[in-house]
């Protein structure tokens, strides 16, 4: 007794929400996809701008709470409009994402770095007003 998959069928381990495969394009199933992305996107949207009005957040955490829910929109975005998954045929987009994050990343936080480094070591303006008289 033999348990291999026949040639002609696909495993269908990662399918992103809204992937089509040839055999099962269906107009109704990629419709609802997009609406229900759009739905999940206009709630994230309008939850961060509820988080920022409200005192339901702690004060202080507010910006975290906004960077999680830009983090989760930016989620959805890639699941149902850019059908970004972790299956073989999205591999080099999800290195080309990585690599452009990481790109982000190196340039905010280099120059925070930076900015910090500068504002710690130059003397103060009073210090310079010092030493001009």
């Amino acid at each position: 007794m033999s348990t291999a998959i026949a040639t002609d069928e696909k495993p269908h381990a990662d399918v992103a929400p809204g992937d089509q495969h040839e055999e099962s394009f269906d107009v109704f199933s990629r419709v609802r996809s997009y609406l229900i992305g759009f739905v999940l996107a206009s709630l994230l949207s309008v939850m961060s701008f509820y988080v920022a009005r409200t005192t339901l957040v702690w004060t202080p955490s507010i910006p975290i709470a906004l960077s999680v829910l830009a983090i989760a929109q930016m989620g959805v975005h890639l699941v149902f409009f850019l059908y970004m998954t972790s299956g073989r045929d999205n591999v080099n987009n999800l290195m080309a994402l990585a690599f452009g994050l990481l790109i982000v990343m190196l340039l905010v936080f280099g120059s925070l770095w930076i900015m910090a480094h500068l504002n710690h070591h130059a003397p103060s303006m009073d210090e310079i007003m010092r030493v001009q008289r």
